[in-house]
């Protein structure tokens, strides 16, 4: 699975490079803080796949990488996506 470190995501938004963030928590971690991009919790992914694009990067993030690393598992289940990048160590917090 692809993984991106924190710092090289904080590149990629310096230098205006285009991609997703997607944030799979809950709404109650989500309210308390998140880093931006689209919510799709964990268990409403394979309902919302239709919001993943397959051209962009899409980089998907929680607490600690876990729920990123099965929402990304669950998406190239159900196609072939080549795009998708979870967020090494999650937000943490």
């Amino acid at each position: 699975m692809k993984e991106i470190s924190i710092e090289e995501l904080e590149k990629w938004k310096a230098e205006g490079k285009k991609y997703l963030l997607v944030d799979v928590r809950e709404e109650d971690e989500r309210m308390q803080f998140h880093i931006g991009g689209e919510w799709i919790p964990l268990a409403e992914i394979p309902q919302h796949q239709e919001r993943i694009p397959m051209d962009i990067p899409v980089v998907f993030y929680c607490r600690r990488g876990v729920r990123s690393a099965v929402a990304i598992h669950q998406l190239q289940e159900m196609k072939p996506y080549t795009n998708l990048i979870n967020l090494k160590g999650g937000i943490g917090g």
